[in-house]
Order: structure tokens, then C-alpha cells, then sequence
């Protein structure tokens, strides 16, 4: 693995009591930085604030908060958005508002503050085009979003590199895959091991969309994390990377993974594919090998068992 340089001691996380943002906080604040976070826990909880971190409440929207967060801050990792593919055609109009416009706010904030240098911006691989092939996505596939997020996630990343390369700001953007981990909060639109787990308990049928062989790349949180990391070592400005596990699995696959991790019996009922969802989505994570050392280290058949005992619990 590459070792990890940088030049960075004190970060601001947009989003930081959210569930990959306060694992993120967690991390920065054990290699000694200094760390300032804003968020309006719209989904994010106080109980994930890291007490170490200095809390500004508010939203992204409110350039005066997000100031204030940003104060002294030389890295901006970008974490606040909404987050759901099949309910931003219902929400479309909050989800520009607060994926376009949000992170427009914040990269102003940032071009105006003298010391931030690098900003961290989260994609999805929502941007993406579907690939047919089955195979592998890298940075290059073509992105044709089929959801509103999508679009909003790509028009996201497009602000990040342009408004950065005029602020004289280093940019680097992210694109995630299905992030997996404990302290996913439920939700029926985001996370289907969360979903899936929680509506076993219960002893309640899940449903899948579609076939079940559509195939995902389930990314553990802490691997996510590493990626945000390694974001702070020597790397090119402008730059976007795949993070995910490089590893495809079917929801089919992954349904029996949980089920049996759960001594579940329960058959899962099949609905028709739920509109601007993509049939397969794994990510090529190559480039990010390469250039910045990302090397993810969690299976998730190894990982699983963990994060079922922790929703259980």
C-alpha cells in the first residue's frame, strides 16, 4: 500500500454527523487533525458527532454557517447532500437544491476562505451510464445519469473542478459505491443491507426490484474512509476516482448472504426494477489504486456478520 503524505492539519466535513461523514470525522481526529463539521441532521445524528470536533448547526445552504465551519480549515471534505436514487424523482426540486446548490454554496465559502486549499467533493456512481457489459466501470465510462440524483451528483462534481481551477483551489472528486458499515440508519430508499436486515427481524418479506441479478459494489464504510484519506496525499488537482470494493455482486446474492448470516427462511418477493436504478454498477478502482494508494480490505462476507450484529443489537 502507497504510504499516506500530507500537508493537511485542520479539515472541515460538510455532513459530518451523517453516517460516512462522522466515520470520516472519527478517522481525521485519530491522525491528530484538528476537525470542524457542519451539519443540519436532516439525516445526520448529534449522537455521531465526535466530541473532539467542533459543531457548527446549520445548512449547507447558509453560506454564513458554512463560513463559520469552514474557518481556519485547509481541506473541505464535502459529504452534505441527499442521498436516494428512486426518491429524487419525487424530490427533485430538494435534491438540485441541496446537491447543486449546496455544493455551489460551499465552494464559494471555500474560494473566499485563504486557507483552504483542497476540496474534497462526494459523487456517486449514480452519474454513470449503465454498462451493458458487465463489467467493471472506470472514470472514463460515459456518464448519462438515469435519475435526477445522478444529474445532480454529476452537475456537483462539474462545480467542484471548474469553480476550484478558478479560486486557485485543489479539487478532487470522489464517485462512491454502495457504502455498507454499522451505523447505517435505516431507511427504505438507501442502503439495502440496512433494509434488508432490519425488515428480517421483524420477520417481514423484503422485496427486490427487478430480477435480483442486477450486480452492485458494496464498499464498506471504512474502506470508504480510507479513500477520503488517501485524498489528502500528493495527488493531481482535477482528478476523480472510483471508490468501491472492485468486487460485483448480485442482489440475489447478496439477499442470501444476509438471510443466512440471520437464520432467515423468508422467500424475498420480486417487484418490477425501480425506475433510474442501474443494472450494473461495479466499480474499476484502478486509477485509485495508482494514484493514491487505495487498497480496500474489508470481503463482505467477512464484513457482514459485524454489521448485522451491530443493527441487531
Amino acid at each position: 500500500m502507497k504510504a499516506l503524505s500530507t500537508k493537511f492539519r485542520r479539515a472541515c466535513v460538510t455532513g459530518g454527523a451523517g453516517f460516512i461523514g462522522s466515520h470520516l470525522v472519527e478517522q481525521l481526529i485519530n491522525l491528530g487533525m484538528e476537525v470542524s463539521i457542519i451539519d443540519d441532521f436532516s439525516t445526520g445524528k448529534s449522537s455521531r458527532v465526535h466530541p473532539d470536533a467542533r459543531l457548527v448547526e446549520g445548512s449547507i445552504l447558509d453560506e454564513t454557517k458554512v463560513a463559520q465551519a469552514m474557518d481556519s480549515a485547509e481541506i473541505v471534505f464535502h459529504l452534505a447532500a441527499r442521498v436516494a436514487v428512486r426518491s429524487s424523482f419525487e424530490f427533485v426540486v430538494e435534491d438540485a437544491r441541496t446537491n447543486i446548490e449546496g455544493t455551489a454554496a460551499a465552494l464559494r465559502v471555500a474560494g473566499r476562505t485563504s486557507t483552504v486549499r483542497r476540496f474534497v467533493s462526494t459523487s456517486s456512481m449514480a452519474v454513470y451510464s449503465d454498462s451493458l457489459s458487465m463489467t467493471p466501470v472506470s472514470e472514463d465510462h460515459a456518464t448519462n445519469p438515469i435519475s435526477p440524483y445522478g444529474v445532480s451528483k454529476l452537475a456537483a462534481e462539474r462545480l467542484t473542478h471548474l469553480y476550484c481551477a478558478h479560486s486557485g483551489k485543489e479539487s478532487v472528486v470522489l464517485r462512491l459505491f454502495n457504502t455498507y458499515g454499522p451505523g447505517q440508519t435505516f431507511s427504505p430508499y438507501v442502503g439495502v443491507v440496512t433494509i434488508f436486515v432490519n425488515l428480517l427481524r421483524r420477520g417481514e418479506t423484503p422485496t427486490i426490484y427487478g430480477d435480483g441479478l442486477q450486480e452492485r459494489d458494496f464498499v464498506h464504510v471504512q474502506d470508504v474512509v480510507q479513500g477520503f484519506v488517501r485524498a489528502m496525499g500528493d495527488t493531481s488537482s482535477g482528478e476523480t476516482f472510483n471508490i468501491g470494493s472492485g468486487e460485483a455482486l448480485t442482489l440475489n446474492s447478496l439477499y442470501q448472504h444476509v438471510a443466512e448470516s440471520m437464520g432467515s427462511q423468508l422467500i424475498p418477493q420480486y417487484s418490477p426494477a425501480a425506475i433510474g436504478e442501474l443494472r450494473c454498477s461495479v466499480a474499476s478502482i484502478a486509477k485509485a489504486r495508482q494514484k493514491l494508494g487505495y487498497s480496500p480490505g474489508h470481503k463482505f462476507e467477512q464484513a457482514l456478520p459485524a454489521v448485522v450484529a451491530e443493527i441487531c443489537a
